[in-house]
């Protein structure tokens, strides 16, 4: 069943530049969320951190941090050239079986972040992303800066909401806000109203 027809599907996307207070917002959800992830590492030691769940998951909460954080990653070193490649990431062990090096690389990523500026997100940018399963060769996309942040912003929590099972699997408590989309925390808020 399709709900859309081709006529409410817009033609013409034109470019917006990015306002001065989007800027902000942009930035500090960025901020939110990395410190969000900060606030768990400080909780975990390596072992847990590291430690593979059974099943469902059969995954760390180190592996999906480290896959959130190298995403980050690959939009701050894409910034100078102007192509981010998310398949280009390192997919470092340090930065998923250890805390210590995983805090200083969330702490890396927000001082870079930090200078950034209406202009910086306005950035037209080339995206290299795998997005298909049959073909060899990655994607290349016309994006600009602003759209990565925001992807990953989303991408983190939803990576962060399966952490969020994970550490509940292990007995971990975290925030009620981690690993839910700030759209769900405000409909929540407006049904309990």
């Amino acid at each position: 069943m399709n709900t859309m027809n081709a006529s409410s599907v817009p033609q013409n996307f034109a470019p917006r530049n990015v306002t001065p207070m989007a800027t902000l917002d942009l930035i500090q959800a960025a901020q939110d969320v990395l410190l969000q992830g900060l606030s768990l590492l400080f909780e975990l030691g390596d072992h847990t951190y590291s430690r593979s769940a059974g099943a469902p998951f059969h995954a760390a909460i180190g592996g999906h941090y480290r896959h959130v954080l190298e995403h980050f990653q690959s939009l701050i070193r894409g910034l100078r050239s102007g192509e981010i490649n998310y398949d280009a990431r390192d997919r470092n062990q340090r930065l998923q079986g250890e805390v210590t090096y995983a805090s200083v690389a969330t702490c890396d990523v927000l001082r870079a972040l930090k200078p950034c500026t209406a202009d910086t997100l306005a950035r037209e940018c080339t995206v290299i992303s795998s997005v298909g399963y049959g073909s060899s060769k990655p994607a290349a996309m016309e994006s600009n800066v602003s759209r990565e942040l925001a992807y990953c912003i989303g991408h983190a929590i939803h990576h962060y909401a399966i952490i969020r099972l994970i550490c509940h699997e292990f007995g971990i408590t975290v925030p009620l806000e981690f690993g839910v989309a700030p759209s769900t925390l405000k409909h929540k808020a407006m049904l309990a109203s």
